[in-house]
């Protein structure tokens, strides 16, 4: 794991990978606003596996003290705060569904716990969107979550995180 950029950096850097590729229906605004929903419910996912809180705690928190307010010495962007609320319930109501989804697109020995806590909540973030958001498009989603990887992660990580996202989205179209 590489040293983490700066929650702006991480910003930053996604609202430039997603010039590339927009939801046609959303302003930018609501895109960045997405954006930062996502990397929030990754944060939130990673909060709640190592510090064991529930999920309706995670979530007011985040919305009580960490959206429009200052993080890492730093203000965070808006976020689309329905959006990060419906991952974040999404992923724990359905863990174990997203979970399988996941291990049937790791290496036959490797299982969900060898993987490192972020990229397990990046993955099971990515996972649910793909399942149960169909009107996003799932380029977009894979995406978001390999340049959130590539926020945490060296390139191999990233890579990964594609492979199996893809897997995941070729798997929920059935």
């Amino acid at each position: 794991m590489t040293e983490p950029n700066s929650i702006q950096a991480v910003i930053a850097q996604l609202a430039e990978a997603q010039k590339q590729r927009a939801e046609p229906h959303l302003t930018s605004r609501q895109r960045r606003a997405r954006t930062v929903a996502r990397l929030a419910a990754v944060q939130a996912l990673y909060q709640m596996e190592l510090a064991g809180e529930g999920v309706d705690t995670v979530i007011t928190e985040f919305l009580s003290h960490r959206f429009d307010s200052d993080l890492e010495g730093e203000v965070m962007a808006e976020a689309d705060e329905d959006y990060f609320q419906e991952i974040v319930r999404g992923v724990i109501g359905g863990q174990r569904d997203i979970d399988a989804a996941i291990k049937a697109r790791l290496a036959s020995n490797w299982r969900m716990e060898r993987l490192d806590s972020t990229l397990r909540a990046l993955l099971r973030a990515g996972a649910w969107e793909l399942r149960e958001r169909r009107d996003v498009p799932r380029e977009i989603v894979i995406d978001e979550y390999v340049e959130l990887a590539k926020a945490f992660f060296d390139d191999a990580e990233a890579k990964f995180v594609n492979a199996a996202l893809d897997g995941v989205a070729r798997d929920a179209l059935g």
